[in-house]
């Protein structure tokens, strides 16, 4: 059930859009360099062992 906005709709509609988008690509950032530390972090130890 949406409120009724008035004429603040488009700003309203667009700051939870744009909010939205800042969340995923903060998550696809976080995923990113996670994959990456994950990735030295097995080339540590690979290169320890041996």
């Amino acid at each position: 059930m949406m409120p009724d906005l008035g004429k603040y709709a488009l700003e309203v509609n667009s700051s939870y859009v744009l909010s939205l988008m800042a969340l995923g690509v903060i998550a696809g950032l976080y995923v990113k360099r996670n994959r990456a530390v994950r990735r030295a972090l097995a080339e540590l130890e690979a290169a320890q062992d041996a």
